[in-house]
């Protein structure tokens, strides 16, 4: 993929836009009671980019440092935007579903699922993580 391609993105009451610059370098399906919670969702859909070619395009989110984590979200829509973990600077975490194009980040694999609620279908095909899945940093 051409580096220099720009993925748009933002909320659904169109408040708050931003840009990821380059190729996404994975998308997990995170399971975690955390996730499920800030989501309002039996799990949430995160594709990874570089932060450094990451920026905020229209509009302030609003953020929440929960467990030392920083979740970015829209103050008027709620949509979850962006996660940040300390543990992993060189990742940044993309709500899948508030890109324009979410169907261009097909998930890689499932994390977390020891947090997974039982009636949520199994997706046999996608490598299944108990905890944090291999991030690419780990390679």
């Amino acid at each position: 993929m051409d580096k220099s391609v720009i993925h748009s993105g933002g909320c659904l009451c169109g408040a708050i836009r931003y840009e990821a610059e380059g190729p996404a370098l994975q998308t997990s399906l995170c399971h975690c009671e955390d996730c499920r919670r800030a989501s309002g969702a039996p799990f949430i859909a995160w594709t990874f980019f570089d932060p450094t070619r990451f920026r905020w395009t229209h509009g302030a989110p609003k953020s929440i440092v929960l467990a030392g984590r920083e979740r970015f979200f829209c103050g008027d829509c709620g949509t979850p935007l962006r996660f940040q973990d300390p543990d992993y600077p060189n990742l940044c975490e993309l709500s899948t579903c508030s890109l324009d194009d979410p169907s261009a980040f097909p998930p890689t694999d499932q994390c977390w699922v020891d947090d997974e609620i039982p009636w949520v279908p199994v997706i046999p095909e996608l490598p299944r993580f108990r905890h944090t899945s291999p991030l690419p940093s780990d390679t």
